[in-house]
């Protein structure tokens, strides 16, 4: 238990992705297989429903601290955790109980969820007993189903192979599907003397493009350019080797249980064959919104009526390899060419169609007009270019529209969490319906960290009521929210829900009656959204 919690102290404590990495390479080699295995479970972001409800939890701490439930919620309040404030309430129990992780969490926690409440009380007692603080804390947050840390399974898959000499392909393919967090699993998973499973699946790195910077008349010539619009999708490599197909997403996740049709055309492709394109929800002939294709991924079965409701097709634009061959070196114009045998404009997997336009100040026009066809601008790719590796200039350009704004009015303020625990920080923003704001979007990020000491005095000097953690403020402030994307929504009070709000700037010179109403939301959910979906 105490390298593990040593490791999630470590991982909460920096934002730096090497030192991140670092940590984990240090727990896995020094941890026993059966315990690497739940620590890989957790930090891959898989845990157990919650074991012992909140309240439970926050009962047996004011019992045992001694404290009436009135002040357990303010040190809750300003704590800004559960888990934390718990572990600060209660005396440290000069760590006397070091149990192997995996039976931590195999014999003692998991047996938890539906017991009878004496014996949560005894078990989860003597273990704040014999705990210190920060072993308190991190049992706290397995057993209230709210583990998190910040890590991705992409990142914790990159230690893994750094520490054991693999590539990060074979152990991403090695970790698919559903797995148990068993010792022979974990030993499989690090063997690098297995034999290499992956080549045959092993996906490229994927070429990434930059945003447009400079004035477009000086990209030359526009005849030197392919012109396509840019999809909001899932960026995926589709492999065809041996006779088996592998969906890759550019965050190296396999995800072929995710969209079996894809998988189902792509078997139809020539042997050797890697295609690069984007997965799109797409039904009646329109792209729907990127928030229907997220209803598809990480499910562990697909119904039939998901699959006939959200429908995907693979809007494929380029090609790697053909006939086993890596053509990625080969000029744009020449892998369109070899593309276009395979890949028609119709079906499951349909080819990009570029773009024409007369000039630069055209294409600016025929730019405007990407919101109606569901897209988000354009892609310039140069005719002469190779399919590179990773973000680099000069050949591949993207070219995005401006993101939605509303200018809305700051109503509620939560505090933070980790080293925002103290300040202020998760927003609420509403417009107005006639004479009353009603709630429009949430926001965290995009105050500068002066900003945020100033919102946070702002909320402490100006809270009307409060309700738990949430306050109410004076609604006086107005912020201008920005967005990618807008739906209809009937879980939020003003009928929509939108993509990426984030703070786009404070508008201190704006009144709170100037901000927007809920009639131009509205407006622009008419100009966003497909008809096929109103």
């Amino acid at each position: 238990m105490n390298l593990f919690t040593n490791l999630y102290l470590s991982l909460d404590q920096t934002n730096k992705t090497n030192e991140k990495v670092a940590a984990m390479r240090d727990y896995f080699r020094k941890a026993r297989p059966e315990d690497a295995a739940w620590a890989l479970y957790f930090l891959s972001g898989n845990k157990p429903r919650q074991i012992v409800p909140s309240r439970r939890l926050r009962e047996l701490a004011t019992e045992l601290a001694g404290i009436p439930d009135w002040m357990y919620e303010e040190c809750r309040n300003t704590v800004g955790d559960s888990a934390e404030t718990i572990s600060l309430l209660l005396s440290e129990g000069g760590n006397k109980n070091d149990l192997p992780f995996n039976e931590l969490v195999r014999d003692h926690l998991l047996p938890l969820r539906g017991a009878d409440e004496e014996v949560q009380k005894a078990v989860i007692g003597k273990f704040w007993t014999d705990l210190d603080r920060a072993g308190i804390f991190v049992l706290n947050k397995l057993i209230s189903g709210a583990f998190r840390v910040g890590v991705s399974q992409k990142l914790v898959m990159r230690a893994i192979a750094e520490e054991f000499g693999l590539p990060v392909d074979i152990v991403a393919l090695r970790m698919m599907g559903n797995w148990e967090p068993t010792a022979e699993f974990f030993r499989t998973l690090t063997d690098a003397n297995l034999e290499d499973e992956a080549p045959i699946a092993r996906p490229y790195p994927f070429h990434l493009a930059y945003p447009i910077e400079d004035d477009l008349s000086k990209l030359g010539s526009l005849k030197d350019w392919q012109i396509e619009w840019k999809y909001d999708g899932i960026r995926c490599q589709v492999i065809k080797r041996e006779g088996e197909v592998f969906l890759w997403s550019r965050g190296e996740d396999l995800i072929n249980d995710s969209f079996p049709e894809i998988v189902a055309a792509a078997e139809e492709l020539p042997d050797g064959t890697v295609l690069d394109g984007e997965i799109l929800p797409f039904r009646h002939g329109r792209i729907l919104q990127f928030q229907d294709l997220q209803k598809r991924l990480n499910r562990k079965k697909l119904t039939d009526k998901l699959l006939a409701k959200i429908p995907v097709i693979l809007q494929t634009y380029d090609i790697l390899e053909s006939g086993t061959e890596d053509i990625r070196q080969k000029p744009l114009a020449s892998r369109r060419e070899v593309l276009e045998e395979i890949a028609g404009v119709e079906g499951t997997i349909r080819i990009t169609e570029p773009l024409r336009s007369a000039s630069w100040e055209k294409l600016d026009e025929l730019r405007d007009e990407s919101r109606s066809h569901g897209v988000e601008g354009f892609m310039l790719k140069r005719f002469d270019s190779p399919y590179r590796v990773g973000r680099q200039r000069g050949d591949w350009w993207k070219w995005k529209i401006d993101p939605f704004t509303v200018d809305a009015v700051l109503i509620y303020a939560q505090k933070g969490s980790g080293r925002r625990a103290n300040l202020f920080t998760d927003y609420t923003f509403a417009v107005w319906n006639d004479d009353k704001l009603v709630t429009f979007a949430k926001a965290y990020s995009g105050l500068t960290d002066e900003e945020i000491r100033r919102v946070d005095r702002f909320v402490r000097d100006n809270t009307r009521e409060t309700f738990g953690p949430v306050r109410s403020v004076e609604p006086v402030q107005v912020f201008e929210i920005a967005f990618e994307g807008i739906q209809r929504s009937k879980r939020h009070k003003s009928g929509v829900a939108v993509r990426f709000p984030r703070i786009h700037r404070w508008r201190e010179d704006k009144k709170p009656e100037e901000a927007d109403s809920i009639e131009t939301i509205h407006a622009l959910l008419e100009e966003y959204e497909p008809e096929a979906n109103r």
